[in-house]
């Protein structure tokens, strides 16, 4: 996968950190790295916090399996990863999680005369579309969904990616639940194998975004960012209600609020939930941190802390313009606690707010 840095933020100014304890005269710098999907985000929270905290982050985004390895072998502050850790992980590699905001995924085509929104499918011909199994736009079991829709005759060109991705993890655990074939086939994972014979390959977003915009009667899948920066036209999904829902802030948190959001770890699972109005791939951005920080990086643990925590308190009218809807009241009320078990090595709590 291409890595790319984001952004780098303002400078840092003094000042005096959450937990009470005096500033250094200089704020240590707090490195992150992981997801495309919350980028748009946390770019956003970077420039305000920048600014609002005087703090510097950086985020690489490489993805989230690369940003783990490099948070494992503590040579960034915090891993953010698209689906949550097991806990079993999290214990063995001395690591806390928490989500941050919402994300969505979503299908979107290259269909002229289709506009965005405007073409409806089901999780199982969704799934058929991506086995090879319907292979025209104006396929009967579209055509069932779509009432007067003028569907063209054109070849249906799946794009799917081949690198390591959370939104491929997202949207195969959908397809798996429903489709008995794609369960019994590819399943779900963050690589799975792809039909051979089936569309096209794409290393990476930017060349999955390339594939679909040179390519009519193309379908792939992504995030919220990648869509909106692309102009994609989304596609509608039939969730389990019953329902044919667009992909937006107000399904995304349809999905969220019908979960428990005290489970353990914050494993909560928001795909193909019954709720009504829910969209049904959602998921939610996880940041990782080390809950046993070297002497040389509390400080940045600290600071890591009080970036999210500024985030949350100051951002989430943002991240809600961007389609990012922010987590539930009592997610955030728990969240605090978590951050409570990283410890410095004398063994007091890092985050005292």
């Amino acid at each position: 996968m291409q890595r790319r840095s984001l952004l780098l933020a303002a400078g840092v100014a003094a000042a005096l950190p959450s937990s009470g304890r005096p500033a250094r005269a200089q704020a240590a710098a707090v490195a992150g790295a992981g997801s495309a999907l919350p980028r748009a985000v946390f770019q956003k929270w970077i420039e305000m916090a920048g600014s609002g905290a005087g703090l510097k982050v950086t985020y690489e985004r490489n993805g989230g399996s690369a940003a783990i390895e490099q948070l494992k072998n503590r040579t960034i502050d915090f891993a953010s990863v698209d689906f949550p850790r097991r806990s079993a992980m999290l214990r063995e590699n001395h690591l806390i999680q928490f989500p941050t905001v919402l994300t969505g995924v979503m299908p979107f085509v290259n269909l002229p005369g289709v506009t965005d929104g405007q073409l409806r499918l089901t999780g199982e011909v969704l799934a058929d579309i991506f086995l090879g199994k319907i292979s025209k736009w104006n396929d009967a079991k579209i055509k069932a969904e779509n009432g007067s829709l003028n569907l063209p005759a054109t070849n249906i060109v799946p794009v799917h990616r081949i690198d390591s991705s959370g939104a491929t993890m997202l949207f195969t655990t959908y397809l798996s639940r429903a489709s008995e074939a794609w369960a019994a086939g590819p399943r779900a994972g963050t690589l799975v194998q792809w039909p051979a014979s089936v569309g096209a390959a794409a290393d990476g977003l930017e060349a999955l975004t390339a594939k679909v915009k040179s390519t009519p009667g193309a379908i792939a899948f992504a995030g919220v960012t990648t869509v909106k920066e692309n102009n994609f036209s989304t596609v509608a999904l039939k969730n389990r209600a019953g329902e044919f829902v667009r992909a937006d802030g107000a399904s995304f948190s349809k999905a969220a609020y019908s979960v428990d959001w005290t489970t353990p770890a914050f494993s909560m699972d928001m795909v193909d939930t019954d709720a009504a109005g829910a969209w049904p791939i959602v998921g939610s951005n996880y940041v990782l941190v080390p809950d046993n920080p070297t002497a040389e990086k509390v400080e940045a643990a600290r600071n890591t802390f009080k970036f999210f925590d500024w985030a949350f308190k100051n951002g989430y009218g943002a991240a809600t313009e961007l389609n990012y809807p922010a987590m539930p009241t009592v997610a955030r009320e728990r969240i605090a606690n978590v951050w409570r078990r990283a410890k410095d090595p004398s063994g007091r709590p890092i985050w005292e707010a």
